[in-house]
């Protein structure tokens, strides 16, 4: 399924130019045009999902394969140092083209990109409660 008026179906279609590294049958994979860090791509797939939570369990299993195929190449064409891989889930989480797709972010000692977060504490009332509604 495509959704007519989504960049990035047109996009992975390749009815917009983009600096394409990979693509397959499922997916295309573009450098971002606003970079994080030198080499920061996207993983793209060919058929419309809005998020993770409707894309299909065996595309999204392809992706993040595919995501482990592209990080191992490019750190040896980029010389990073590391790598975030980042999907992110509704406006809330940062997602701002609805389109599932996943960033592939090169990270470099002292790059100064900002992808962390304050961390907190797990406590016992909410880990209980956390756990219980698991059930």
């Amino acid at each position: 399924m495509k959704d007519k008026d989504c960049i990035f179906c047109k996009i992975a279609a390749g009815e917009i130019p983009s600096a394409t590294l990979y693509e397959d049958d499922d997916f295309r994979v573009i450098l971002d045009l606003g970079p994080a860090s030198k080499g920061h791509a996207l993983i793209i797939p060919k058929e419309h999902y809005r998020n993770l939570y409707d894309i299909d369990d065996e595309v999204a299993a392809k992706a993040i394969v595919l995501a482990k195929k592209m990080v191992n190449k490019m750190k040896d064409v980029l010389g990073c140092d590391g790598y975030n891989i980042v999907q992110n889930n509704e406006e809330t989480a940062g997602q701002t083209v609805f389109h599932f797709h996943m960033h592939m972010i090169p990270r470099y000692k002292g790059d100064n990109v900002g992808l962390g977060w304050h961390t907190g504490e797990l406590t016992d009332e909410v880990k209980n409660e956390i756990l219980e509604k698991m059930k």
